[in-house]
């Protein structure tokens, strides 16, 4: 569901503050009057002026009795102003208002932090409600704008990752791909055998909700010559097909379309900051089943454009309808660069964990500006290496590539996956995301709610508008 809290902003603090945020360290004292000195306060409770760490003091209000939290930022810099905001909003979840004194300097990050911080997915009204409204007094009004324009776009994109899959499938997605404020053009089952993207096709055939390929476009108001291609993984629940995964594995795959859901609030958020760059959006949306028209391990079928892959295993789907999509976006769409993003290999969060995405690149600069991006934006990224002694795990004896390696030799299931996509980007700059281990969060706290994360959003919106 959207962020429920929502945002304004004071020039002055309001007398009446019940809640109030107050930043502290060695130069700053609170602006309110506090029943003993700051410091005395601050030393009796050994604050430290961490990031994330609270005093919280009741003060009087008229009528009654407010309180007062006073905040650590730590060394001030984004990562810790997150941590600082972040905490905040949780500490003030099931309140009415928390007014807030912000940090100095760029308050973005603070402000997209509180926001996201706020963040839940709820079917039903289970639960306590998040903080209702954030008011920050004294702030950067274009600031607080932009920091709540990209949160809303990451709570938009777990929304969608979130949503059962009892309720999603292709046509929906597509649906909600209309919500992103741009023109959209979809491909339905027919057009899709039309126009040969036998990849989406063969991964969709097993399910009773056909495959779709999504077309978004954002185009600025004041021409430009930089045209920018996302490509997302839209698979709305993996079952892994007839290559059956274990029950458990199965149980977050309704988020196997987090990269699909990446493009869309993205091309969102782009058209809402009127950004000036040209970007495409290609969602390649199916839905992975066993049934007696799905797919089988030794199919071989003819991707857009004419390339065939001989599928040694079903549950290696995501790479399949990618190809489709890089194939036509190469072909038709003459994109300056292409970027693909999916949760694709399990492979990538043994390499990096939950805290790090992979980017895979043919271009270095391309692959700097995106790590860059990302620190800067708090989606961080880690550089894989494309080891091309690994590309002839990809050999099939009887179609061009097959879509898994045949045996053991080579292993790095990552690496073999980012190899395959790059057989279909062309030979223009591309870069391929792999979000598996950082698409999904196993935790509740900071920035993250259990489930989906919007990886990517941030540092997308960050590499287009700033990059």
């Amino acid at each position: 569901m959207p962020i429920e809290t929502t945002t304004s902003v004071v020039t002055e603090v309001p007398d009446d503050a019940e809640l109030l945020a107050v930043p502290y360290d060695s130069d700053l004292s609170p602006s309110v009057e506090l029943p003993l000195p700051a410091a005395g306060l601050l030393a009796h409770y050994d604050a430290k002026g961490e990031a994330g760490e609270i005093v919280e003091v009741p003060v009087a209000r008229s009528g009654g009795v407010g309180r007062v939290l006073l905040y650590g930022v730590g060394d001030g810099s984004p990562r810790a102003l997150r941590t600082a905001a972040a905490a905040l909003t949780r500490k003030a979840k099931g309140r009415d208002t928390l007014t807030v004194v912000p940090p100095a300097g760029d308050l973005t990050p603070f402000a997209e932090a509180a926001l996201l911080a706020a963040y839940t997915f709820r079917i039903g009204k289970a639960g306590k409600k998040p903080v209702g409204t954030l008011v920050f007094a004294g702030a950067d009004e274009g600031q607080v704008r932009r920091a709540e324009t990209v949160a809303r776009a990451v709570a938009f994109a777990r929304d969608l990752a979130n949503t059962p899959s009892s309720v999603k499938n292709p046509a929906w997605l597509a649906e909600q791909a209309q919500e992103s404020g741009v023109p959209v053009e979809v491909w339905d089952e027919e057009r899709l055998k039309a126009d040969g993207f036998g990849g989406i096709l063969a991964v969709g055939q097993g399910s009773a909700s056909p495959p779709r390929l999504i077309k978004l476009t954002y185009t600025p108001d004041e021409p430009v010559e930089r045209h920018v291609v996302l490509v997302g993984k839209g698979i709305t629940f993996d079952s892994g097909g007839l290559s059956l995964k274990p029950t458990d594995n199965m149980k977050t795959q309704k988020t196997d379309m987090a990269g699909g859901a990446v493009v869309i609030a993205v091309l969102k958020a782009l058209a809402e900051l009127k950004a000036p760059v040209r970007v495409t959006g290609l969602v390649a949306a199916a839905e992975n089943m066993p049934s007696g028209t799905a797919q089988r391990p030794s199919d071989v079928i003819k991707h857009y454009g004419g390339r065939t892959v001989e599928v040694l295993n079903t549950d290696a789907e995501g790479r399949l309808v990618l190809a489709d999509a890089l194939a036509y976006a190469d072909a038709v769409l003459d994109p300056d660069e292409v970027i693909d993003i999916a949760t694709l290999t399990g492979a990538i969060t043994v390499a990096l964990g939950r805290h790090y995405g992979a980017v895979y690149s043919s271009d270095d600069t391309l692959a700097e500006r995106l790590v860059s991006a990302g620190r800067a934006a708090d989606d961080k990224l880690w550089r894989m290496p494309l080891v091309e002694d690994y590309a002839p795990a990809l050999r099939s004896p009887i179609a061009d590539l097959a879509n898994v390696e045949s045996g053991s030799t080579y292993g790095g299931g990552s690496i073999t996956a980012a190899l395959f996509l790059r057989e279909f980007a062309g030979k223009r700059p591309w870069a391929h995301l792999d979000v598996a281990g950082v698409g999904r969060s196993t935790v509740d706290e900071g920035t993250l709610t259990k489930g989906a994360t919007g990886f990517g959003v941030r540092l997308l919106v960050e590499w287009l508008t700033k990059g």
